[in-house]
């Protein structure tokens, strides 16, 4: 049994490595990006690779090349399940439908009649998304029905750059200011104003679709909960100062205490649903009840490293550190022992 694990700085893949050395387990290091890649997989039963919604390359065809894997017979992490409606906002939306899923109401609209139509009836703030992007990336409170016609239009006309090197800028600012960017992270995000990173150029603009969500008013944090091989982990995320997103605040607490029971139950039977690898639900509150927002497979390593302990499925609370990405690992060696 042998593990292939693509190697990437800021990605799972050191961890992963650490872990199956620690621990004895066969792997070897391959190169994703090379032609020869399934060439490279012949002598392994496995792939782990992280790919997140940054990287230009990863975006063209990370997740087909792992389920092409997968459909070979191969293990692999992330597998279909976990991922196929990564970083997908609309596939996440008619996935947590089906489930029976409490999503906040989502609504979008592939024409702008429709969708014009829908602003004279609903009522306002609601959140604008596009249908990609982390962090509270591309997302905004739209106030008023002027406000959303003019999203629309632009939605079904030019479209939108899938990085607003603006409001980039202005958030790279707001991390210096607290300690969590460097002054060559300042730098970058300056120079980003005249030259868009590579993966926003890939993208390309979105457009042809506008999509909205409820705002749910009175709520100064989210909840994320990660769910990984039956256990949770889960960290509660401020919302930035005037502002009402939380993802990518960097204002996170952890104490045990700041969870609802119910909040981690509800992950659990989800995740259950979901069949995933690895499933990260954030959660605000609509009168006390948690609502769901959106899904991920994947977090930032440092935002988790804190977290003082972890639930079972029977909602055990175990403290101390622990290793989700030793979990990962398990996981897919024990699919391999069938």
């Amino acid at each position: 049994m042998k593990i292939a694990i693509h190697y990437s700085k800021l990605s799972f893949s050191q961890r992963w490595i650490d872990y199956c050395e620690l621990n004895e387990i066969e792997y070897k290091i391959v190169n994703c990006y090379n032609n020869d890649i399934i060439k490279q997989m012949d002598d392994c039963d496995a792939l782990m690779w992280h790919h997140f919604q940054t990287n230009p390359k990863a975006i063209l065809f990370a997740k087909q090349l792992l389920f092409a894997l997968e459909q070979s017979g191969k293990k692999v992490f992330p597998d279909f399940r976990t991922a196929w409606h990564f970083d997908d906002k609309l596939g996440q939306k008619y996935l947590l439908e089906a489930i029976d899923a409490p999503l906040v109401p989502s609504y979008v609209f592939y024409d702008k009649k429709t969708a014009l139509e829908w602003v004279l009836k609903t009522d306002f703030p609601k959140v604008f998304k596009l249908r990609a992007g982390a962090g509270s990336s591309n997302v905004k409170l739209i106030e008023s029905a002027g406000q959303a016609k003019r999203v629309i239009l632009k939605a079904f006309k030019s479209g939108f750059k899938m990085y607003d090197v603006w409001s980039g800028f202005k958030e790279t600012k707001r991390k210096f200011r607290m300690g969590n960017a460097t002054p060559v992270d300042l730098v970058k995000s300056v120079g980003n104003i005249c030259y868009p990173p590579e993966f926003s150029k890939v993208m390309g603009r979105e457009k042809g679709y506008v999509y909205f969500q409820d705002f749910i008013p009175d709520n100064d944090h989210d909840i994320r909960v990660v769910i990984i091989d039956s256990k949770a982990f889960a960290i509660k995320r401020l919302v930035r100062k005037n502002d009402f997103r939380a993802s990518g605040s960097g204002r996170i607490l952890y104490d045990k205490e700041l969870f609802k029971e119910n909040t981690i139950e509800l992950a659990f039977d989800l995740a259950d649903k979901l069949k995933g690898q690895s499933i990260a639900f954030d959660f605000v509150y609509d009168g006390g009840v948690p609502k769901l927002l959106e899904i991920s497979y994947g977090f930032v390593q440092e935002g988790y490293d804190p977290c003082p302990g972890y639930w079972d499925r029977s909602l055990r609370w175990i403290p101390g550190r622990f290793n989700p990405y030793g979990w990962m690992v398990e996981a897919v060696v024990r699919d391999l022992d069938g």
